[in-house]
């Protein structure tokens, strides 16, 4: 078989994968005109596409450790090894997750359109840099610039500083998408907007390696924002931050502060509301859970994968290949049943569909713990990718706007997307400190305790009680739903 159709193959199955979704997918009639949709497909499209470009921008660090780990800094360690990565992806994780105290209140002030612009804006800048600091690196060698003797805290602040800016996508998403769908349709459009969000992790990864394969490791970097530069022009002329701003009658979306008259409120009376309903709050701790568990796959299976390849011969396997295709599909397969099960089955209930999925992720850690130097080890971590973006795109992206309200969206959703990526900080300090050291040879290849699959056993197991605790707290809002503050209204025409 020739060889540009090997790599035809994986693109033409996510194309097949998202044609099908997107013909097949249910809707749910609230009454909305013809002209509204279509202006509503014409403000959510590029949104989510530069949300898509966002992630690229965002999971290119781990595509930039296959090239900086080849790389020896110096005493046979590479430039950035296990722990090395763990802790710069734990520094930006970190400063994501606490940028909501000052992201969620600006961008209920300011606007989802604010924030989307701010936020691809300074991860376009970000990415800039980061490139020119791989190019410089390159051309100079290690051991003779600045960057190479601190190339660990370099990179923690550059990459913490573009996580920031990386923040302001997810409250810009939901901030915007709020005023335009009613609460029962949410859950299908949680769906639609999961495929887009999915084909930012498929850039990321197999695009990525593609760009690093072909064009090299500084535009990793450069693709992104080169990327982010083109829909941040489109933005600026298509995206609005609600129907009345594009010609069209606000409608009654039904969420909790659908009918709410009253002023905004300030933002410490906002996050003392937040921080006091029960339901967003133990919703934040299912999504702390969801973080641990959805970057631990994503990020270490790829790693796992490539150092213990001399052992298992995982690096050549068909999932290790087309990763970023195949979590991109799981996430689509995810997102798609989460949300239409919630509301055609559970009459827009997230919380079934999140115990359901946790169920799935339990049973598939516990298996992974026994099967993880198998060949099964591919496929099931793409099961478990497709049961906890299910469960991240059902809450993040649709209960926060349902519990939080068109008003006060901004605010909840950073409460949520905040645990999200704490879980996250905290898996890659748990991982940086107990997956097995990476070491260099003279000639360059890998050797040390991380080349054994025996030393990985505590990737699967970390996951087990995550797992757990997810799946009890999902238990807690089963019958939870929003309650509007007052009457309801025509939809928008």
């Amino acid at each position: 078989m020739p060889e540009w159709l090997n790599e035809f193959i994986p693109v033409l199955i996510l194309l097949v994968v998202v044609v099908g979704v997107f013909y097949r997918l249910p809707s749910v009639d609230v009454g909305h005109g013809k002209a509204f949709k279509r202006r509503r497909i014409w403000n959510w499209l590029p949104l989510g596409l530069t949300y898509a470009f966002l992630y690229m921008g965002r999971y290119n660090l781990k595509v930039s450790q296959y090239a900086f780990e080849e790389i020896s800094g110096g005493d046979g360690n590479p430039l950035m090894g296990n722990a090395d990565f763990g802790l710069i992806f734990m520094w930006g994780t970190i400063v994501y997750g606490i940028s909501f105290l000052i992201n969620g209140p600006l961008t209920d002030r300011m606007g989802g359109r604010f924030s989307i612009l701010t936020g691809a804006s300074g991860a376009l800048v970000m990415n800039a840099i980061m490139g020119l600091a791989s190019l410089s690196l390159l051309r100079h060698g290690p051991g003779s610039v600045f960057l190479a003797d601190n190339f660990v805290p370099v990179f923690s602040i550059l990459y913490a500083a573009n996580m920031y800016f990386q923040s302001f996508g997810a409250v810009a998403i939901v901030k915007i998408n709020a005023p335009w769908f009613h609460v029962r349709e949410r859950g299908v459009f949680g769906a639609i907007f999961g495929i887009l969000i999915s084909l930012g992790i498929y850039f990321a990864f197999d695009l990525g390696g593609m760009i690093l394969k072909g064009m090299g490791l500084v535009w990793v970097f450069f693709m992104p924002a080169l990327l982010l530069g083109i829909f941040l022009v489109i933005d600026i002329f298509v995206v609005r931050n609600r129907p009345g701003d594009a010609g069209f009658e606000d409608f009654h979306t039904g969420d909790a502060s659908a009918g709410d008259k009253g002023p905004q409120l300030k933002a410490v009376a906002v996050f003392k509301l937040m921080l006091r309903n029960p339901i967003v709050m133990t919703i934040a701790g299912i999504e702390f859970c969801s973080g641990f568990l959805r970057q631990a796959i994503m990020q270490w299976y790829g790693s796992f994968a490539k150092q213990t390849d001399a052992i298992l011969g995982l690096k050549s396997s068909f999932v290790n290949e087309n990763w970023g295709m195949l979590l991109c599909v799981a996430g689509i397969t995810g997102g798609v049943m989460a949300g239409t099960i919630s509301d055609h089955l559970f009459q827009s209930r997230r919380g079934p569909v999140a115990g359901f999925l946790y169920g799935v992720m339990l049973v598939s850690a516990i298996v992974l713990t026994f099967t993880y130097t198998t060949p099964i080890v591919g496929w099931l971590v793409v099961i478990m990718s497709m049961a906890v973006i299910g469960v991240h795109g059902m809450l993040s992206g649709t209960a926060s706007m349902d519990f939080g309200g068109s008003k006060n969206v901004g605010i909840a959703v950073g409460i949520i997307d905040g645990f999200v990526y704490l879980g996250t900080a905290f898996m890659s300090g748990i991982y940086s400190i107990l997956l097995p050291k990476l070491q260099l040879d003279e000639a360059g290849h890998f050797t040390g305790p991380a080349t054994e699959p025996s030393n990985w056993q505590a990737w699967p197991i970390s996951m087990i009680p995550m797992a757990v605790i997810g799946l009890l707290l999902a238990s807690r809002v089963w019958n939870a739903k929003p309650k509007p503050k007052g009457p309801k209204a025509e939809s928008a025409g």
